[in-house]
């Protein structure tokens, strides 16, 4: 049996509302972009790790860092993000598309490639442990067929859907009642949905620091997780509202 043809497609631009140029942040001796790719080559199911960027000034940089690293990348569309990855995979035509995001730093590439075997295992248009946000923020995995994102990107006309990529498909899987696409959600033992090892704004970088500095960057997410559940009070960023942005473009789409 041939094994399915998955490829890691993380997103990655140099404009943020919150925190400019974010990706490019010195982490360490690399950089905020630097930590999440070298963590990200260490998935055994995903044969091919992209950076999709975007045609803004500086996004070169991104690509510099990519390169650096041993990996493709490709510019498209800065908004309509869903446009991007689909241009990004369509020549690779993969069975599965799996979606990270750069402001991840410390995403674990063991997690990710337990969702691939969920997603692949059950035969599943869409695996993802964030149908049910129990990961900490900064963990966020989805995992869809490549036929369940051109239907995507064929069809989604809402901002918030084309900003996001996902919310088309999460939407019309039947683990949310509708009948496109068949789901099922990665959940982890307990409830970590309060704790925060993303970066959106200045102080989420200095809590990945302080990570960094203590434990390192090899480490598990449930290592990072227990580190700040331990030092939540010293910890100025865990406060923070969770998919803010999601949130934002949410609003958009009700005065369109």
């Amino acid at each position: 049996m041939v094994a399915p043809k998955v490829i890691l497609v993380t997103q990655a631009r140099i404009g943020s509302s919150r925190f400019p140029e974010k990706v490019l942040q010195k982490l360490g001796d690399s950089t905020l972009l630097g930590v999440h790719l070298k963590r990200l080559k260490k998935s055994v199911m995903a044969q091919t790790l992209m950076v999709a960027t975007t045609h803004e000034p500086k996004s070169d940089q991104i690509a510099a860092i990519a390169q650096h690293e041993g990996v493709s990348f490709y510019h498209g569309s800065t908004d309509d993000v869903l446009d991007r990855f689909y241009q990004a995979v369509v020549e690779h035509q993969p069975d599965y598309v799996v979606r990270v995001t750069s402001d991840c730093p410390l995403i674990d590439a063991s997690l990710i490639d337990e969702v691939i075997g969920m997603t692949i295992t059950n035969r599943l248009d869409y695996g993802a442990n964030v149908l049910v946000e129990q990961f900490p923020d900064g963990q966020d995995v989805e995992v869809f067929t490549f036929a369940a994102l051109e239907k995507a990107w064929r069809e989604a006309t809402l901002t918030s859907d084309r900003e996001h990529v996902t919310p088309y498909i999460r939407k019309n899987t039947d683990f949310n009642g509708g009948t496109m696409f068949k789901a099922m959600n990665f959940s982890p033992p307990e409830n970590y949905n309060k704790v925060r090892m993303t970066v959106d704004e200045p102080s989420d970088l200095e809590t990945v620091a302080v990570l960094i500095r203590e434990l390192g960057t090899d480490c598990d997410w449930k290592t990072y997780t227990q580190y700040i559940l331990e030092h939540h009070d010293v910890l100025k960023n865990q406060d923070i509202i969770r998919n803010e942005g999601y949130l934002k473009s949410l609003n958009q789409d009700t005065h369109e």
